[in-house]
């Protein structure tokens, strides 16, 4: 179903639409960590990485509660863009040899991947809230500070020792 599909004819089937996009991305995101896990040599980054696939998974389990609590099945549509970032990421990390630019690749990597989910999350929370959907906006604003502070780990890592050490 594209963008302007017939399919989509109300703010709620768009709504929904961009639930099963990003339950579609998470679900993604959960196959890929475990890769960017193993490639990582930095430990903190390392652990940053094992710590957001736990959270990612509960990002799931909190889709589905949205997806039960609005009423419509908990499944996916396919996103190109974020196939197009983790196919990027994989793409650049086979590339890089030397194991700290890798790691700031990496990095690099893991914050696209996080603000495509910041943008769909803000998006959704604002959509929940329009449609008369506290209840839904509130669980959504959960993850949604949840990848904001991923990102902020990210950023701090990256700023404090993986781009310096990439740079030597």
């Amino acid at each position: 179903m594209g963008l302007f599909s017939k399919d989509i004819q109300t703010m709620d089937d768009l709504f929904v639409h961009q639930l099963r996009d990003i339950y579609y991305a998470e679900n993604k995101i959960v196959k890929s960590l475990p890769k960017m896990i193993d490639k990582a040599t930095d430990p903190q980054l390392k652990a940053d990485f094992t710590g957001h696939l736990t959270e990612t998974k509960n990002h799931i389990v909190r889709l589905e509660e949205v997806f039960r609590l609005h009423g419509v099945e908990a499944k996916s549509v396919t996103c190109p863009a974020i196939d197009g970032i983790i196919d990027e990421a994989e793409e650049v990390a086979g590339e890089v040899a030397d194991k700290q630019v890798l790691d700031a690749a990496l990095v690099a990597a893991a914050q696209a991947v996080e603000h495509y989910e910041m943008t769909r999350y803000g998006t959704l929370v604002a959509w929940a809230r329009q449609l008369g959907r506290p209840d839904c906006a509130s669980i959504l604003e959960k993850t949604l500070a949840e990848e904001k502070n991923a990102d902020s780990k990210l950023t701090k890592l990256a700023e404090s020792k993986v781009n310096l050490r990439a740079a030597e």
